[in-house]
C-alpha cells in the first residue's frame, strides 16, 4: 500500500464526512441566526433558548436525510471493501 493510496482514501473519507455533516451544520446555522435575530429584536437573552430549536432542526434534518447519508456511507464502505484485495500485497 503506497502513501498516495492512503492519502487518497483519507481525502475521500474527509470529503464524505464534510458532505454528510454540511446539511446538519447548515440547519443549525440557519436556526441559530433566526434565534439570534429574535433575541436581538425582543432583547430576551436566555442562553437555553437556542438549544431546543437547534436540536429539533437537526433531528428533523437527520430524519429526512438519513437514507441519503446511509447510502453514501454504505457505497463508500462497499467500494473500500471490494478494492481491499488490490490494496494488500
Amino acid at each position: 500500500m503506497s502513501q498516495q493510496l492512503v492519502i487518497d482514501i483519507g481525502r475521500e473519507m474527509l470529503m464524505i464526512a464534510i458532505l454528510l455533516s454540511a446539511p446538519l451544520l447548515g440547519a443549525s446555522l440557519i436556526i441559530g441566526i433566526i434565534i439570534s435575530i429574535f433575541q436581538a429584536v425582543t432583547q430576551i437573552h436566555e442562553m437555553t433558548l437556542t438549544f431546543i430549536p437547534k436540536i429539533a432542526a437537526i433531528t428533523i434534518v437527520l430524519i429526512i436525510l438519513m437514507p441519503w447519508m446511509l447510502n453514501i456511507i454504505v457505497n463508500f464502505t462497499v467500494k473500500l471493501l471490494v478494492s481491499l484485495p488490490n490494496y494488500v500485497r
